[in-house]
């Protein structure tokens, strides 16, 4: 068989012409990578900015009388004292006791708790997912929505509506063609997945 021998130079240039496209071809790789992650960045992002955005509004619905402002602060300040302590030697989760909501954290959770309790109405969310895909339609975005274990195989979810200093989280549980919705306060630093509650449903009976 014949070969085919080329120059030197024409060899150089064809194996240089092979590693600049490799090298593009990485690039792009790389660069639809990076949009990728940019993406999902940008969408938790706006997720956050709308979130607050109906905090905030619903914040200002419940603001306090300047009389009362003093009242919340000292109960906030009390709240966080109260807190339960680590315990260091423990290698379980170390749960806390809820700290009590101010007025104007009473009056937010009445209204998160009555949107979603509406959204839910008529209903029945089967899985976990279901239900965190209807609460994040209701601008609670993902990464403060946090699965709990199942109660008699229905799921629970906890939202962190935490802003600032504040403690309001609520707790959704689903029930038969709709949810139940309960408001905690979360004590600062601690998850809302470490906080002790008392069962509020008893099990269904079939």
């Amino acid at each position: 068989m014949r070969s085919i021998f080329l120059p030197k130079s024409l060899l150089a240039a064809a194996l240089g012409g092979v590693v600049v496209l490799a090298g593009f071809g990485a690039q792009n790789a790389t660069a639809d990578q990076t949009s990728v992650v940019s993406t999902v960045v940008a969408s938790d992002d706006d997720a956050e900015a709308r979130f607050l955005e109906m905090a905030d509004l619903i914040s200002q619905s419940c603001a306090p009388d300047v009389s009362s402002g003093v009242d919340d602060v000292a109960s906030a300040s009390v709240a966080d004292t109260t807190a339960a302590e680590p315990t260091p030697d423990s290698t379980l989760p170390v749960l806390v006791d809820p700290v009590p909501l101010t007025s104007t954290e009473e009056c937010a959770a009445q209204r998160h708790q009555l949107r979603i309790s509406r959204a839910f109405s008529g209903t029945d969310t089967a899985t976990y997912e279901e239900m965190r895909n209807k609460l994040t339609s209701l601008n609670y975005p993902a990464a403060r929505i946090h699965r709990m274990p199942d109660f008699s195989g229905e799921p629970v979810a906890r939202l962190d509506l935490r802003v600032g200093a504040e403690h309001l989280a609520l707790e959704v549980t689903d029930i038969n063609n709709g949810v139940m919705v309960e408001a905690f306060g979360a004590p600062e630093g601690v998850s809302v997945t470490e906080v002790r509650l008392e069962p509020q449903l008893d099990a269904p009976t079939s």
